[in-house]
């Protein structure tokens, strides 16, 4: 008896924090620098989502480590839902590369969107995808390919890539996106996978040229480009996506308020339109379907990080 009242006053306690939250200024945790594409996703959302919970929504950047300090700093907050990590598919690298912080430390709340990534080159320097992957063969080891950083969607889009072509590159980890894309217009590296926008511009400019997508689907932005996986390179997709994650011991009805809240704005006309407009493609998985993709990934880059003897900077 003294069990069952203890479980009825627990789940009225839960019941009545979750009725009455949020009671204060809830903060989107942004573990990389404004302008970047999760910082940009928080900050397209806060307002509307502080209009839809009644209470003021700020994006706050805690910086480091691959997004890992922002990430350690929610975890150990008060778990009750008033502090948001907005991160990336980086989630299920950073947290296998750095010892810092246990997945389990935070559990999904829901996703927002994924952004494709494009194979990008110098200009004029090889015709098609296969001209470059022939001259990678060609050459094992010495054409160098930039990217973003250890670990970066960038990163692990080339490394699954280039083991489905079977080529060897040498990795060039600059310091972000626009030195990455720096190194690939001036011609010092072969290749980068770059965020779709960037490479439309890039490619639209005639600064570069752009052969193939990694991602699950064509891009919007850039229809004409096939993925990876349709000119035939089995798995050598990478899904880079883009979500938001809580303390893991948030009462559940809470996770399911800010997942029912944040869902709404992602398929929102006005919200979606924006993120399109982004070269971002909206996504809204039920939290066990998020849940499950992390899983999955966890597995999967567990594998190819030992795979590919990538280790944190």
């Amino acid at each position: 008896m003294r069990m069952l009242l203890a479980i009825l006053a627990l789940a009225v306690s839960t019941a009545a924090q979750a009725q009455a939250y949020p009671t204060r200024t809830v903060r989107f945790i942004s573990g990389v620098t404004p302008g970047s594409a999760s910082d940009t996703m928080a900050r397209l959302l806060a307002e509307k989502l502080g209009a839809s919970l009644g209470q003021p929504v700020i994006v706050e950047n805690r910086l480091g480590a691959g997004g890992l300090v922002g990430a350690k700093w929610v975890a150990t907050q008060e778990p009750d839902g008033h502090n948001i990590m907005m991160y990336a598919s980086a989630f299920t690298v950073s947290t296998l590369l750095n010892p810092g912080l246990d997945p389990k430390e935070l559990v999904p709340v829901a996703t927002v969107a994924t952004i494709p990534t494009i194979l990008i080159t110098p200009p004029g320097k090889y015709k098609s995808h296969t001209d470059f992957i022939a001259a990678a063969k060609a050459q094992p080891g010495k054409l160098a390919c930039a990217t973003a950083g250890v670990g970066s969607a960038t990163h692990m889009a080339l490394e699954r890539f280039r083991f489905s072509a079977g080529f060897e590159v040498l990795n060039v980890h600059t310091k972000g996106a626009g030195e990455a894309l720096t190194e690939v217009i001036s011609g010092r590296a072969d290749c980068y996978f770059a965020l779709v926008f960037q490479a439309q511009k890039m490619r639209d400019a005639g600064k570069v040229d752009a052969h193939l997508v990694s991602g699950p689907k064509r891009s919007s932005l850039m229809p004409t480009l096939p993925t990876t996986v349709e000119a035939g390179y089995a798995g050598s997709d990478y899904n880079f996506w883009l979500g938001t994650l809580v303390a893991a011991k948030t009462p559940r009805a809470i996770v399911e308020r800010l997942h029912k809240e944040i869902n709404a704005l992602v398929q929102s006309p006005e919200i979606s339109d924006r993120i399109t407009k982004l070269g971002a493609d909206p996504l809204t998985l039920s939290i066990a379907e998020f849940d499950a993709m992390i899983q999955r990934e966890l597995r999967e880059n567990a594998e190819l990080i030992k795979k590919a003897g990538i280790k944190a900077n």
